[in-house]
């Protein structure tokens, strides 16, 4: 890694004027070439202005105590336009919490918040057990296969399924609605229009619209949508709302937790002594898990507008501005996390990252993905299975969510 960014830092990027030097270019992602961008940006310029970008002007803030400022900060640095770097036409636009300030953030988030409530994780913890041991069980064995359609993608659409009580048979649509709400639309690509985006999700409420309306006339439950038909603060949102929020809870439930499954199993291949330290003493499971999360930093960057001017990292933002927190940045910052470029599970501090954010807006099921991935960990551990990564990971091209499409490996019999 320190090899391939110093040879970026020397061909590529010191080539590019600080002025022009623009890290929301989704190939970049995709070719795993952005680490150099954000490492001169933290080193020379550390809250940057891009005057000229595919998504307009925009600052990028790269350091990881500038990002906890502006995070922990909704009064001066507000989500309402939006929480990724594109601006989503009003015709298309949905409402959903995160894009909402206090007092009506807090009721709706509180609606949902009783799902990954400790006491219900507990609940929760035997299913999540008895699926992983089925799916590893089920595996091919000296046969190459897709760890994130067989193991990624399908342990944590069951969860989601789950957590909406979302018929298990179709599970897979939450996946297919998942990629295409965070799909920057673009011709030539699958979802190369806002109004094809619009129509596949308008699939997405009609779908959950029936389920609405059945337990809204029903007792109330534990699912998702069971808590939104029946709580004042949310059963009388318009349909824009509810897909808005459906949106927000299917995405935040799947690409975190998938895309850091992926991401541990690559890195414990290419960091083997790593993985030997983790079979040595199993105790390290949790912490590897922290690692994992932040070493792959599933959500890229989140986005905020400035309520009012003010001075961030010496730079002075006006009122409106777009700014863009780069968490994938921030969690590489040597000036807070010690040796950041590598992969370390046993490390100091190593819950120490920006991968779920900090305040009001803090990733709400971050206990559950911890959860989802611990008890993988530990359940690889006990079959003792070689994972070996045959080949390439496919990254997807997304400045926003940090993942993957596919992962080639084999186990070992």
């Amino acid at each position: 890694m320190k090899t391939r960014l110093a040879d970026l830092r020397a061909d590529d990027v010191c080539q590019i004027p600080l002025s022009n030097l623009d890290v929301s270019e989704a190939k970049r992602f995709q070719d795993d070439s952005i680490w150099g961008y954000f490492e001169r940006l933290r080193m020379e310029d550390p809250v940057h202005y891009c005057q000229a970008s595919p998504y307009g002007p925009y600052w990028s803030v790269t350091k990881y105590r500038d990002i906890v400022a502006v995070d922990t900060n909704h009064k001066a640095f507000s989500s309402e336009q939006g929480v990724a770097i594109v601006d989503v036409p009003d015709k298309h636009w949905t409402q959903s919490f995160i894009k909402m300030g206090p007092p009506k953030h807090g009721e709706q988030r509180h609606t949902v918040s009783p799902i990954v409530a400790p006491e219900n994780l507990i609940k929760l913890e035997s299913l999540i057990r008895r699926r992983v041991r089925t799916i590893l069980g089920s595996l091919p064995r000296n046969h190459d296969f897709n760890w994130v359609d067989m193991v990624s993608i399908e342990l944590t659409t069951q969860m989601l399924a789950t957590l909406f009580d979302f018929p298990f048979e179709d599970r897979r649509l939450l996946t297919y609605w998942s990629d295409v709400a965070v799909a920057i639309p673009k011709a030539g690509h699958a979802i190369d229009s806002w109004d094809k985006r619009s129509t596949i999700l308008s699939e997405c409420l009609e779908y959950f619209t029936r389920l609405w309306n059945e337990r809204i006339n029903a007792e109330p439950r534990m699912d998702l949508i069971s808590m939104m038909a029946h709580s004042p603060a949310t059963r009388q949102m318009e349909p824009s709302e509810f897909l808005g929020n459906l949106i927000l809870l299917i995405v935040g439930g799947n690409d975190t937790t998938r895309n850091s499954i992926t991401g541990g199993l690559l890195f414990m291949n290419q960091h083997p002594s790593e993985l030997r330290k983790l079979r040595d003493n199993p105790e390290l499971v949790s912490s590897a898990v922290s690692e994992i999360i932040r070493y792959q930093t599933p959500i890229a960057h989140m986005r905020r507008n400035a309520a009012t001017d003010i001075v961030v990292g010496g730079k002075q933002i006006r009122k409106g501005d777009k700014v863009v927190m780069w968490y994938i940045s921030g969690n590489r910052d040597e000036e807070v996390i010690e040796n950041a470029d590598r992969f370390l599970i046993d490390r100091k501090n190593v819950r120490q990252h920006l991968s779920f954010g900090f305040g009001i807006h803090r990733c709400l099921g971050r206990h559950l993905a911890e959860l989802q991935l611990k008890i993988l960990w530990e359940e690889v551990l006990n079959a003792r299975l070689e994972v070996e990564v045959v080949g390439e990971p496919d990254r997807i091209a997304s400045n926003f969510v940090h993942g993957y499409s596919a992962l080639p490996v084999q186990i070992r019999a």
